[in-house]
Parts: C-alpha cells; structure tokens; sequence
C-alpha cells in the first residue's frame, strides 16, 4: 500500500510525524556547531524545558491521545526519552559555553536516549500503517482481519457470562441502482453515511465492520433473543428514518436486510457467517429492508 492509498487523516499524521523527527535531526546538528565552535545552540535549547519547546515536543503534546490510544507505555515512554535527551544536551551544552569538557557519562545519556526515542517513533510509525491498512478508508470502520480474533474474545466471554452472541450481516438495500442512477460518488456518500448511522446507533461494546462492497458485519452481544430481535429492529427503524442528502433539495432514503446467526459455544466464525449469509439471502428474497434469523434459530 502507498501513501497514496492510505486514509487522508493517516497519510497527514505520518507526514507530519516525519516532519517532526526531521527536525529533530536537525536540532541535533545545532548541538554538534556548539561543540565544535563553542557556539550558543539557542535559548531553546538551554531552556529547562526545552523538551516543550522542540518541534517534535510542541508536536507530540498535541498529538499525545493519539499516541497513547495505539500504545500507552510506549507514549510515556516517548515522554520519558524524549526530556531525558534534551537534558543531557543542555549539561553538554552549558559545560563546552563554559569553556570546559563535556562529560561522558552526558554524552552517553544523550546518544542512548536518541537512538531509542528514534526506535519508538520507527514503532509508532509501523503502528499506524498497519492499523491504516486494516481500516476501510472510506467507512472509516476496521475491515474483516481483526474479525476473527475479536469473534473468539467475544464468544469466550459469551460462555462466562452465559449470554448469547449474534453474528449480524447487514446489506444496503437496491445499492447496484443507487450506483447507476446517481453514480458511485454517491454510492461512496451512500456508505459512509450508512457506517455513521450504523456506528451511532450500535452500542460501544458492539463491533462493526466493513466486510465487502455494500455488506457490513455486526457482533450483536445480548441476553435473549429477545433483545437480540429488539435491537435488530431499532437499526432497521433508524437506517429507514436517517435519509441521505445527495443534493440540496433531494435525499435517499435507505433500507437495509439483515441476517442473524447465533454463535454456537464452540462454533467457528466461517460456520456463523455462512448461515448469516443464508439468513441474508432468505430476507433479500422475501421483500428486503427486514431481518431473518437463521435457523436453527426461528426465522421472522
């Protein structure tokens, strides 16, 4: 994958972290014109706290969250490096002003504390495009990779809590007309939207996916089936009373079928999701804009 592929938000935040470490470098090369020419590197630098005042510092206080949501230790570490290096430069610093020798024990703090705040960033950075690259950049939602691992943790924690598990397949209803009547920018804002309402309508604990073209997968966690058949309704009430504005006076009004598949204890994902699909196909066959659940489940 190129930069070019990857969302605008990511491709933005990795330019702007090569940016910020860039000029570090170039911090670093004012250091080396003071020990050299017992030139002043700047009051920036000599600052106790010059670690703010650094672009890559001013730079990570913005864009701490971001960091600590992919790796909290690893952030706090960045943090801990990142100061420990700038205080070592300004006792290197203020020692060669002073017209004395630096100390080794100075320099050797400095040089291991670079060569791991360059580390973490290289992780962060692998970080980021691999998160980028499981992530739909046009929903915004993760794709189907992490599918897999999640289904396990949730089933797992179905048994222990003795609670039910539901695999949901969700899919746009008439998409392929919307496509050619108003063309695929709109069958783009058609997606996007619906990801949104989706998102804003399932509960947090809820994952929701991009599983391919118009279809979406959805963990449905609940205590009955029951309420596994009220929450199928309050998304099928919400799609249909959340039209798309397409233009200034014209909007879409969607409706989506859904299949329902409860989790078998032991059952493996490729078993759910077929009969999700079965389900699907069962309620696109019937009249869309509805839901089914498979059987052996009762269909409605």
């Amino acid at each position: 994958m190129s930069m070019s592929d990857l969302p605008t938000e990511t491709d933005t935040f990795v330019t702007e972290l090569d940016a910020a470490v860039e000029a570090h470098m170039n911090w670093t090369r004012r250091i080396l014109r003071c020990a050299v020419l017992r030139s002043t590197p700047g009051e920036d630098v000599l600052d106790p706290m010059a670690h703010t005042l650094c672009r890559f510092g001013a730079w990570f206080a913005e864009n701490r969250a971001q960091f600590v949501a992919l790796d909290a230790p690893a952030a706090h570490r960045v943090e801990v490096v990142h100061q420990t290096m700038h205080d070592a430069i300004r006792s290197l610093c203020a020692q060669v002003m002073g017209g004395a020798s630096g100390h080794l024990v100075d320099l050797d703090c400095f040089e291991r504390s670079q060569t791991e705040l360059i580390g973490l960033l290289a992780s962060f950075k692998t970080l980021i495009l691999s998160s980028a690259v499981r992530s739909d950049p046009l929903t915004g939602l993760p794709l189907r990779y992490g599918i897999e691992n999640d289904y396990t943790l949730y089933q797992k924690e179905a048994r222990r809590n003795r609670s039910l598990l539901y695999v949901v397949l969700i899919d746009v209803d008439h998409f392929k007309p919307i496509n050619d009547t108003y063309g695929h920018h709109v069958g783009d804002l058609v997606l996007r939207h619906l990801a949104n309402t989706l998102k804003q309508s399932l509960r947090i604990d809820e994952p929701l996916y991009r599983y391919g073209g118009e279809e979406f997968l959805w963990l449905l966690k609940c205590k009955s089936t029951e309420e596994a058949i009220q929450s199928a309704r309050r998304v099928l009430a919400t799609v249909g009373t959340t039209p798309v504005p397409v233009a200034d006076d014209e909007i879409l009004r969607l409706t989506v079928t859904m299949g329902l598949a409860l989790a078998g204890e032991m059952e493996d994902l490729a078993s759910v999701v077929k009969r999700a699909d079965q389900a699907l196909y069962q309620g696109k066959n019937s009249g869309r804009d509805r839901y089914v659940i498979a059987s052996p489940d009762l269909a409605f």
